[in-house]
């Protein structure tokens, strides 16, 4: 990994690691080898295969779960292949670990289930057994590749479900901010409904079910790991803000490079992720370690969720300014 640090472009901020600093991280690594507490496991990568470690975990502690399964297509994820299946086939494998999770989940908890068009109704058949199923976001992939003879996939679903109806929902937490087109004002002058400020006519709207301000990391973003499907902070910190508190246990089951766990730690809410590949493993805790000393979220700011490349210019101790989106204006 070393090779691969030198050779990055000057403004390639996709997080690596040396070998030396990966045996610092490997030993941050938790493997279950029996019935384990909420202490042992929380704030913790367990680096396992899940069906081995989820026999070892304590059960009603979760408050909520938040799963991004391999799609049904085929894809090789580091050192572990996933091999697309029948619509069947792949329903029964969700349904396999799905059951096994439950247990671990608060009457009160709250899931949320990653898919894509290929996957998404075998997802809905099985956790319409177990769930209440409360709405389906779909939110647009602002990256993708062209088809001459499809159209273009840049979206992908993601199903919100409770265990009960006792559930909590935040809907203050995750307004966006959204640019003015059309101001309209009242009589007065005054406007309405939005606000002016020097960077430009905003308003706050309630949050939809359908997610357009999101930006898929890439290779200038600080968050960005070689993870192939790594999922942006930001759409991690909505779900977070929407569905729990402050302190409130989060757990990922699929880990991968750790997004999931670093929103939280960001947020202020425990973790617990599961992740078989070491190496992601160790991405994990690596950027949970950044955490310390970095909690911003890329379009997250003063509490608001921004509109994807719109400008939010703020002073920072170095006197420089600063946008939600992280980008330069050149990219914009």
């Amino acid at each position: 990994m070393n090779a691969n640090i030198q050779q990055r472009a000057p403004r390639n901020r996709t997080i690596h690691f040396s070998e030396i600093e990966k045996e610092t991280y490997k030993s941050r690594l938790l493997t279950l080898s029996g019935e384990s507490s909420v202490d042992e496991i929380v704030n913790k990568t367990i680096h396992q295969d899940m069906m081995s470690a989820l026999d070892f975990f304590p059960r009603n502690f979760v408050d909520l779960l938040f799963i991004d399964p391999p799609y049904n297509l085929s894809k090789t994820f580091n050192s572990n292949t996933f091999r697309e299946m029948g619509t069947a086939e792949y329903a029964q494998w969700v349904d396999s670990w799905l059951t096994k999770l439950i247990p671990a989940l608060k009457q009160t908890a709250s899931l949320y289930i990653c898919g894509d068009w290929r996957s998404s109704g075998a997802l809905q058949q099985i956790i319409e057994k177990y769930f209440k199923v409360q709405n389906r976001i779909t939110w647009e992939r602002d990256k993708g590749r062209g088809a001459k003879s499809n159209w273009k996939n840049n979206s992908e679903d993601i199903w919100f479900c409770t265990v009960s109806d006792d559930y909590y929902f935040n809907v203050e937490a995750v307004k966006l901010k959204r640019k003015v087109i059309a101001p309209y004002t009242k009589e007065n002058g005054k406007p309405k409904d939005w606000e002016k400020t020097e960077n430009g006519d905003y308003r706050l709207t309630h949050p939809s079910n359908i997610w357009t301000d999101l930006t898929v990391p890439f290779w200038s973003m600080p968050e960005n790991t070689e993870h192939p499907t790594q999922k942006p902070e930001k759409l991690v910190a909505k779900i977070i803000l929407a569905s729990s508190r402050e302190g409130d246990i989060i757990f990922d089951p699929f880990l991968g490079a750790g997004t999931t766990s670093v929103v939280a730690k960001k947020l202020g809410r425990r973790f617990v992720g599961i992740e078989v590949d070491e190496l992601y493993g160790c991405l994990a805790e690596k950027r949970l370690l950044m955490a310390e000393k970095d909690k911003t979220i890329q379009g997250y700011s003063d509490g608001l969720f921004w509109e994807r490349n719109s400008l939010n210019f703020q002073n920072t101790k170095n006197g420089r300014r600063n946008n939600p989106e992280g980008f330069s204006l050149s990219e914009k």
